[in-house]
């Protein structure tokens, strides 16, 4: 895979370069809210991401100190992905991006009470979060 350089010195160039393609911010939120660790989970998302794509965007996310890949703890035979701290990082990122589109979205997916939770315990929601992602407990089925 040929690497590209940066566009711009932007920042906002740069996050896009890194992570803004549509797949690779729903791995991301995948793996952030959902618990889905395994190749196989992320192709029964919702949006039903293609086998290329999503080997392409986990290859990508990983190139970028994004996610890591390790052995499954639970069959060696498996690789399971997990995210490093870079992609934690963007736990802000994506519950603003869900707050901006609970707004704008008159059909959204969001349910109410976490979209409020977010907008009135912002910093509490993501130490939640956080400290679930450290634990490797899954806090929502559903948001």
């Amino acid at each position: 895979m040929k690497k590209m350089g940066k566009r711009s010195d932007c920042p906002v160039s740069f996050a896009l370069e890194t992570f803004g393609d549509t797949w690779s911010l729903l791995i991301i939120r995948d793996l952030l809210f959902f618990g889905k660790t395994y190749y196989g989970d992320f192709l029964k998302s919702d949006e039903k991401i293609a086998t290329n794509i999503l080997a392409d965007r986990l290859f990508r996310l990983e190139q970028a100190g994004i996610i890591e890949k390790i052995p499954s703890a639970k069959d060696k035979r498996r690789d399971a992905y997990q995210l490093r701290d870079k992609g934690i990082d963007l736990l802000p990122v994506l519950i603003e991006m869900m707050v901006w589109s609970a707004k704008y979205d008159s059909k959204t997916a969001a349910q109410k009470s976490f979209v409020a939770e977010a907008k009135n315990h912002r910093e509490q929601l993501i130490k939640q979060i956080r400290t679930a992602l450290k634990q490797n407990r899954v806090l929502f089925k559903s948001i």
